[in-house]
């Protein structure tokens, strides 16, 4: 699932994004409202923890922006993602307004960490199809998105936390082709994104893993010249 963390404060937002990565989030951080909202633009979100008080367009303004019935068309799909706000005011009426403004939840500092990460997982489960249907599966493969347990015909595989992230989106894609481009940009942060070589060793490894529980070579199609997809069942 991916993150975005909006901070101005670089100590809170580096803070935040250690805790969210260390926990299989992938996070992009933005430290103004503007800079936020051209992530909003390109990228699809589960979540945004969102700070109040921002420069160039602050907290309460983007909310608004983001619930606004005359949001842009291609950006619906980021339009109802659950938005957690964090600030320092801590007065009845701020958080009457933050929650006016549309946000779904409503965190005032200093917070401590567990708690943050908790109402972190419980708008996500609300917001979540995966949360409600957490098994995925592809003819005798089958996913657990809430223990990231990986099965294929009995067999259990043991993959990194990028290699589970990887198949859960090829699963939950099917036939749909994903490019190299497309995978980086799903499932590593803006921050960090690594090269397409590492997407190809990551379809090996999943390759091999797939091979050794069982599954057929090409149980991974490569779709020359666009990406990947999983084999028709």
């Amino acid at each position: 699932m991916r993150i975005l963390v909006v901070e101005d404060d670089m100590q809170l937002a580096e803070m935040l994004m250690e805790a969210l990565t260390d926990r299989q989030y992938v996070v992009d951080t933005a430290h103004d409202g503007e800079e936020a909202w051209d992530c909003i633009k390109v990228l699809e979100y589960d979540l945004v923890v969102l700070d109040i008080t921002l420069p160039k367009l602050n907290g309460v303004s983007f909310c608004q922006r983001l619930r606004s019935p005359t949001i842009e068309r291609s950006l619906l799909h980021n339009s109802t993602i659950p938005v957690l706000m964090l600030t320092a005011r801590d007065t009845l009426a701020d958080k009457i307004i933050g929650l006016d403004a549309g946000a779904d939840d409503y965190m005032v500092k200093p917070f401590e960490m567990p708690e943050l990460m908790a109402r972190v997982r419980a708008l996500l489960r609300r917001n979540s199809a995966a949360a409600s249907f957490p098994d995925l599966g592809w003819g005798s493969l089958r996913l657990n998105s809430s223990t990231y347990e990986v099965i294929y015909a009995d067999q259990p595989l043991h993959l990194t936390p990028k290699e589970f992230s990887l198949l859960e989106l090829m699963v939950s894609s099917g036939r749909r082709v994903l490019s190299r481009a497309g995978i980086i940009e799903r499932i590593w942060s803006l921050d960090d994104p690594p090269s397409e070589e590492t997407v190809k060793s990551h379809i090996k490894s999943l390759r091999y893993k797939l091979k050794d529980a069982g599954a057929p070579d090409d149980f991974i199609e490569t779709v020359h010249g666009l990406g990947y997809r999983l084999k028709q069942l």
